[in-house]
């Protein structure tokens, strides 16, 4: 009896301890004190909804739908169980199942305006899908948004003072120009952004869906991570690292866009360097260029502020276009998310694969886009809820079945921008610093010399930018939780 009061006393001051820690923003180690608090006593829900808390910062989906549902088991009047699993059922974009959730708060605490709120807001979102669903043409029936557009009819106003593209190409002058009104908060004419975006398109489709990328001795390639919308951030980069060009390559590896609020600048803006050089830039799809994903976290919102609905259906369109994974002189793998749930996947099975549609929620394409490390060997269920976890023996069993080196992804926040994992087998990297003016997290570049490709990670802090706040266009009921 003596223990289990100290047992439930020690919880407690790892409760505390955890919540301080996740006042400060230190996600993952508010995770930890609480799984400490957990061990000494699993019948409090307050500590396994806490932890679901902590990871929905961190948007750990998967993980905050176990932790939340093991406190309503613990005990089912919670309210507060029912209200975390509904915002990672929300995360994730189930807002049938985030509806269950929140009807179930509203039932348990009638009179709060808050659930009322956002109960209000779910049943919303589900109408909105389904008034969608109903109205979707048949996947045969669908016509392309791209072949229906001919920027050269549009006309730019004679007041126009912005960057200006003479003719059909787009040249360094332009591009500096251009992100120079960006980074003033000026717009780019549409017709300029059509012709980006529809020559990035054609440059995209004719790629396979596993590019090869050859670095000749002497030279170098810098491979970046997530940029999530921070557009001075990715200034900063070009101000760090220099500008793309032939002799100053870069591959951008997926997450372009969504909640950071400059996300049309930044996509615009790296788009422009591939349709100027194509050897300059190579363009990995992450898990965010997707309808589901940029419907929720803001880019759509963003296009349609900005620019128009036919631009949201035309990224959706190119945004499928995108290649799936890159190798570097046949040593580096980088890919979005990371490897996959059997053994025995071969570089030929990835070129294979029919990217051109959105995501499916299993497979190959779904876990290059998704999956995450984990430091257990073998696999194990993912903390987003999509893909999967694996482990160094899976990382060292992929490289050697394709005689690669290392495996370099991004998808994940991490304190210093970068994490060397699995025997140094493995490097993630994050390019969005203090990633939603929140994290306090650097970001990194990984910059590669041939022919040893022995990776070089720089570092760097955020950089100021103007007063619009990360998730300004995102789902109005997303933002409620953010």
């Amino acid at each position: 009896m003596e223990t289990e009061k100290t047992d439930i006393s020690k919880a407690e001051e790892f409760k505390q301890l955890a919540n301080e820690a996740f006042n400060a923003r230190k996600y993952a180690q508010a995770i930890d004190l609480y799984t400490q608090a957990i061990e000494l006593n699993s019948r409090n829900a307050v500590y396994w909804a806490n932890r679901a808390f902590a990871h929905l910062r961190l948007e750990e989906y998967g993980s905050a739908i176990q932790d939340a549902t093991m406190a309503i088991e613990v005990d089912p009047k919670y309210s507060k169980g029912y209200y975390r699993r509904g915002a990672a059922h929300l995360g994730l974009g189930k807002f049938k199942d985030a509806l269950k959730d929140f009807q179930q708060v509203k039932k348990m605490c009638p009179n709060d305006p808050d659930a009322t709120k956002k109960l209000r807001e779910c049943e919303k979102a589900v109408m909105k899908l389904k008034f969608e669903e109903a109205i979707a043409a048949p996947e045969s029936q669908r016509r392309s948004v791209a072949e229906s557009i001919d920027y050269h009819s549009i006309d730019v106003e004679a007041q126009y003072s912005g960057a200006r593209i003479e003719g059909d190409v787009v040249t360094l002058e332009f591009v500096k120009k251009m992100m120079d009104d960006f980074k003033n908060q000026k717009c780019l004419h549409k017709r300029y952004a059509y012709q980006i975006v529809l020559q990035t398109r054609e440059l995209l489709q004719a790629l396979p869906s596993l590019v090869d990328i050859t670095v000749h001795d002497g030279k170098h390639f810098t491979v970046c991570g997530d940029v999530h919308g921070q557009f001075y951030d990715l200034l900063n980069i070009f101000e760090l690292n220099g500008l793309p060009s032939d002799d100053n390559p870069y591959l951008f590896n997926g997450d372009f866009v969504d909640r950071g609020s400059f996300s049309l600048e930044v996509i615009l803006t790296l788009f422009a360097f591939k349709c100027m050089s194509p050897s300059a830039i190579y363009l990995a799809r992450g898990n965010h260029e997707s309808k589901s994903m940029n419907k929720i976290y803001g880019f759509e919102g963003e296009v349609r502020s900005k620019l128009s609905d036919t631009f949201v259906e035309l990224f959706a369109e190119v945004f499928c276009c995108l290649p799936l994974a890159h190798v570097i002189n046949s040593k580096v793998f980088v890919v979005h998310g990371g490897l996959f749930s059997v053994d025995g996947v071969k570089l030929s099975d990835i070129r294979a694969i029919n990217r051109f549609c959105e995501p499916p929620e299993e497979g190959l394409m779904c876990e290059l886009l998704w999956s995450d490390p984990q430091p257990l060997p073998g696999r194990g269920p993912s903390k987003r809820g999509v893909g999967l976890s694996f482990g160094a023996d899976v990382t060292k069993r992929f490289l050697q079945e394709n005689h690669l080196d290392l495996v370099v992804r991004s998808h994940e926040v991490k304190d210093e921008g970068y994490e060397i994992e699995h025997d140094g087998k493995l490097i993630t990297v994050f390019s969005a610093p203090n990633y939603c003016d929140q994290m306090g997290n650097k970001g990194a570049f990984i910059r590669f010399e041939a022919p040893d490709l022995k990776p070089n990670i720089v570092t760097f802090t955020a950089v100021p930018h103007p007063d619009v706040k990360p998730m300004a266009y995102a789902n109005n009921f997303l933002r409620m939780f953010s």
